[in-house]
């Protein structure tokens, strides 16, 4: 038996069953809780997505599924449910990204750092500009999702944590005040960040860009997803890293970690010949929509580009190189110094 293969018609089955037996009295005899996260929509009636999706499994499957076979959230029912064509919807809005707090940083800012109501034709564009993120998934936004009242209290919580706000601020959130301490010690450049962030949505650029890739979610970018994204999608360009490579052969130059210069083809052999990592260079909050040059872009081997990518601020491969090259030194000086004081402790033996 396998679990999850479930089709449109064993849900609309299990649809007619709920309403059928009632909801309190489906609910019970399979077990299930009141949906909190997430409900189906389906002919302008909501359903408990996961007890829909755990009891359309018998149809299908000859069994229901228990509760704890199913994990709550999009992570299993919802999408089950969602990936068969039918309509999803979250009870409550899910939480800010860092990305929506830049913006609503940005506009605090703007503001001398006081709150802004909901009819100020500046929260209802960001309201309109937050629906256009592609951050959360449709069935994640429910009829209140960044609705300008929403965004004005997000302003509310971001302001009161300002240092010279008089008042007990509001129970926002860490991510609120972590962002608003970068702007305050770093306004210019977050204000890029925000324009940035702003400019690719209202020309559409990040809606066609590529989902994180498995791993990277210790990747270090104060400056939000979205930018990280397309920063990425350049990087991994094969025509633009295969350019790069021409490039530099041409000059003479050889296929070397411009950080901590390992050649993977001297290494490994013919196993390592042609291979090497590309990093842009260009920090995110400066690279526009322009094309990338080729002189943005550096070679660079996976262990460096990772720890490149790890801790913000992003050290350019010279200072990381440069850092490679300090510890280094300091490690041969440490090396020296214990072989001397071996020989010195054998010369003494010695001499006893």
């Amino acid at each position: 038996m396998r679990k999850g293969a479930i089709s449109s018609q064993d849900v609309l089955k299990s649809l007619a069953e709920y309403d059928e037996l009632g909801r309190d009295q489906f609910l019970s005899k399979y077990g299930y809780k009141p949906a909190t996260g997430y409900l189906l929509i389906h002919e302008n009636r909501t359903y408990d997505s996961k007890a829909i999706a755990g009891v359309a499994h018998k149809f299908g499957q000859g069994r229901a599924l228990r509760p704890d076979e199913l994990s709550g959230g999009r992570s299993h029912a919802a999408r089950w449910l969602a990936q068969q064509g039918f309509l999803i919807r979250a009870t409550r809005s899910p939480d800010w990204t860092r990305d929506e707090i830049i913006l609503a940083c940005d506009l605090a800012m703007a503001n001398g750092w006081k709150r802004l109501e909901f009819d100020d034709p500046r929260v209802v564009e960001l309201s309109a500009l937050l629906h256009a993120m592609p951050i959360h998934p449709v069935e994640q936004r429910n009829e209140l999702f960044r609705n300008p009242n929403g965004v004005a209290r997000k302003t509310v919580d971001i302001t009161c944590r300002h240092p010279d706000y008089p008042g007990k601020p509001t129970n926002g959130n860490a991510l609120d005040f972590e962002v608003m301490k970068d702007f305050l010690a770093r306004p210019a450049e977050m204000a890029a960040v925000a324009q940035r962030i702003r400019h690719g949505l209202t020309t559409g650029e990040f809606q066609d860009l590529p989902p994180e890739a498995e791993g990277e979610d210790d990747y270090s970018a104060p400056e939000g997803r979205l930018l990280l994204r397309r920063h990425q999608a350049r990087e991994r360009n094969k025509s633009l890293r295969k350019k790069k490579i021409a490039s530099v052969l041409q000059c003479g130059g050889s296929l070397a970690c411009e950080a901590c210069g390992l050649d993977f083809e001297e290494l490994y052999g013919d196993r390592g010949a042609g291979y090497i990592e590309c990093h842009h260079v260009v920090p995110l909050h400066e690279s526009g929509e322009g094309r990338t040059k080729i002189s943005d872009l550096a070679l660079i081997c996976a262990n460096c580009h990772r720890m490149i990518h790890r801790k913000a601020p992003w050290p350019t491969p010279a200072e990381l190189r440069a850092e490679i090259e300090q510890r280094r030194g300091a490690s041969g000086q440490g090396r020296a110094t214990v072989v001397r004081q071996r020989g010195e402790s054998g010369d003494q033996a010695a001499r006893a």
